[in-house]
C-alpha cells in the first residue's frame, strides 16, 4: 500500500511513475475518497469536541442544581447524529482502503522503462549454457528414464500438474532443499518453519489479496488460503509490530511446498515439472531499514545466484521493466537457468524489493531509538531456489552421465558402473565401447562449463592418461576411477550405490 499522504500530496508525480508501469490507476478517485474521509474525521472531531463541552455544562448546571432538559435534548441529538457520522466515516475508510489495496508499487527510478518481458535487460551471466551435438531430451523424459519422476501416476492420484518423486528422485529434492537452507543459514539467515495455511489478512499484508485471489487455492468454509509462497507467512511474522532498529536486518530462508492455481498461465512453459500445482521451494525474506533497502536486494540477490553457482549451472539475471515488475515490488531481479531442450534461459528465481508497500499493509515499523518515531521497514524477498526447477536444471544440464562432482555438495551424477547407459558428452559413447582413458581436453572443457577447477573432481570408468593426471594436478582438480571413487564413497563422503546414476549424501 502507498502512502496517503504521498498520494495527496503529490498525486501528478505518483501518478507520473504508477503511468511507467503501463497499466491505469485512478490515483485521482483514491485521493477525492481520502479527502472524503478526512472531511468527515473532521466533522467528528468537532462534533466529539462539543458533545464533551455540553456533558461538562451538563455537570455544572446539576451541581448548580439547575435545569439542563434542553442541553440534554441537544446531547442526546448530537450523540445520534455522531453515530450516523461514524457508519460514514467506516464506509469512507472502507472505500479508501478498497481503492488503496487495487494500486500497484510505484516502480523505482532505477527500474528500465519498457512494456512487456521482451524489454526487460539482461545484467550479467554466469557459467557456459550447455549444448549437445542432438536433440537433447527434456527433464521429463530423462526423469522417467531414470525412475524417478512419475508424472502419469502423479495425475492418477491428483490430477494434471501435480509431480511423483520416487526413490533417488526424491532423496534429490530433500537434498536440495537441505543443501539451500544449510548454505543460507550459514550466512545469517533465521531458519523458521511457518504455517501453510495462513488467514486473509495475511494474504492481503503481502499484496496477494484482494488482486490475485483468484490464483489461490481457498479453503472451502473456512478462512484459509494454502500459500503460493512462503513469503506470505514470512513476512507476517512481525506484522502489527514495532521493531528495535538495532535488530535490523532481520533475515529469514524457509523451506515450504507452494500451491498456485496458475490461472494465468495460458502461453507459458507448462510441460513437465516446470508449472506445477504444488511444489517446493526454498525462500529468503528480509525486513530492513529504508536506507539499507537495495542493498538488501542486491545481497539476497547474490545469496541466490551462489546457489546456482555451487551446482555448476549456468544462469543469468535480468532486471525487470516497468511493465513486467510485480504488483508489490519497486525493483525485481529474475535469476533464470539455462535449461538446453528448451535452448533458453528459464525463470528460477525473483528477488524483490518491495520498499515500505508491504509494511504499510502488514503494519511492521522500527524505531531508530526509543525516541524516535516509528517508520515502516523495506521488506525484500525472493526464492532461494525454487526446488523443483532446481532438479529440472540439474537433469537437463547434466543429462543422464556426468564425469565431473563437487565434494561436500548435496549430490553428483558420474558414470561410474554405467557402460551400458548412453553417455552424452560429445564423443564420449565411441571412447567408452572402445575403453579409451581420458585425455586432458576433455577434462579441461567440463572445467570450463563447470566455472571453477575448485573442489571438482572427474570420475571415469576406464581411467586417465599421463598428461590428464599432469595437468588436472596443476588445476586442483582430483582424477578417480572407479575403483578409487568407491572406496572413497565408503569412507563416508557419498553413499556408497555407485551403481546408481544418482548418488546422493547421508543427511
Amino acid at each position: 500500500m502507498l502512502d496517503l499522504r504521498m498520494l495527496r500530496n503529490n498525486t501528478a508525480d505518483a501518478a507520473a511513475k504508477l503511468a511507467r508501469r503501463g497499466g491505469n490507476f485512478d490515483i485521482g478517485k483514491l485521493v477525492a475518497e481520502e479527502d472524503k474521509r478526512q472531511a468527515i474525521q473532521s466533522e467528528l472531531d468537532a462534533m466529539r469536541a462539543k458533545l464533551n463541552e455540553t456533558s461538562a455544562e451538563i455537570g455544572k448546571l446539576a451541581r448548580e442544581k439547575k435545569d439542563a432538559t434542553a442541553i440534554k435534548a441537544e446531547m442526546k441529538q448530537l450523540s445520534e447524529t455522531i453515530k450516523e457520522r461514524e457508519n460514514l466515516q467506516r464506509d469512507a475508510e472502507a472505500a479508501v482502503r478498497a481503492l488503496a489495496l487495487m494500486i500497484p508499487n510505484i516502480p523505482d527510478d532505477s527500474v528500465p522503462l519498457g512494456k512487456s518481458e521482451e524489454e526487460n535487460v539482461e545484467l550479467r551471466k554466469w557459467g557456459v549454457p550447455r549444448t549437445f551435438d542432438f536433440a537433447p531430451k527434456n527433464h521429463q523424459e530423462i526423469g522417467e528414464k531414470l525412475g524417478i519422476l512419475d508424472l502419469k501416476r502423479a495425475a492418477k492420484i491428483s490430477g494434471a500438474r501435480f509431480a511423483l518423486y520416487r526413490g533417488l528422485g526424491a532423496k534429490l529434492e530433500r537434498s536440495l532443499m537441505s543443501f539451500m537452507l544449510n548454505t543460507h543459514s550459514a550466512k545469517g539467515y533465521e531458519e523458521v518453519m511457518p504455517p501453510y495455511l495462513v488467514n486473509e489478512k495475511s494474504m492481503t499484508g503481502t499484496g496477494q489479496l484482494p488482486k490475485f485471489e483468484e490464483d489461490l487455492f481457498k479453503i472451502d468454509g473456512g478462512e484459509y488460503y494454502l500459500i503460493p509462497t512462503a513469503e506470505v507467512p514470512v513476512t507476517n511474522i512481525h506484522a502489527d509490530e514495532i521493531l528495535d532498529g538495532s535488530e535490523l536486518t532481520k533475515k529469514f530462508c524457509a523451506f515450504t511446498p507452494c500451491f498456485r492455481r496458475e490461472a494465468g498461465s495460458y502461453g507459458k512453459v507448462t510441460a513437465g515439472i516446470i508449472r506445477q500445482h504444488q511444489f517446493n521451494k526454498v525462500e529468503l525474506v528480509k525486513l530492513s531499514r529504508p536506507e539499507d533497502s537495495m542493498a538488501e536486494l542486491e545481497g539476497l540477490t547474490a545469496d541466490a545466484e551462489d546457489i546456482l553457482q555451487k551446482l555448476g549451472l549456468p544462469y543469468r539475471v535480468i532486471a525487470l521493466c516497468t511493465g513486467d515488475t510485480g504488483f508489490a515490488s519497486a525493483k525485481t531481479y529474475d535469476i533464470e537457468v539455462w535449461l538446453p531442450s528448451m535452448g533458453k534461459y528459464v525463470e528460477i528465481s525473483s528477488c524483490s524489493n518491495f520498499t515500505d508497500f508491504q509494511a504499510r499493509r502488514t503494519g511492521i515499523r522500527f524505531k531508530r531509538d526509543a525516541k524516535s518515531k516509528p517508520e515502516f521497514v523495506h521488506t525484500q524477498n525472493g526464492s532461494g531456489l525454487a526446488i523443483g526447477r532446481t532438479v529440472v536444471a540439474i537433469l537437463e544440464n547434466y543429462r543422464l552421465l556426468i564425469p565431473l562432482c563437487r565434494f561436500h555438495k548435496p549430490f553428483v551424477l558420474c558414470d561410474v558402473s554405467c557402460r551400458d547407459e548412453r553417455v552424452i558428452v560429445n564423443q564420449r559413447r565411441a571412447r567408452l565401447s572402445q575403453g579409451v582413458k581420458v585425455g586432458w581436453d576433455e577434462i579441461e572443457k567440463w572445467s570450463k562449463l563447470a566455472g571453477t577447477a575448485d573442489g571438482l573432481c572427474y570420475v571415469s570408468v576406464f581411467g586417465f592418461d599421463s598428461e590428464a593426471r599432469t595437468e588436472a594436478d596443476k588445476a586442483g582438480i582430483r582424477l578417480l576411477e572407479a575403483a578409487d571413487f568407491t572406496s572413497f564413497a565408503k569412507k563416508g563422503q557419498y553413499e556408497p550405490k555407485i551403481k546408481a546414476k544418482l548418488c546422493l549424501p547421508n543427511f
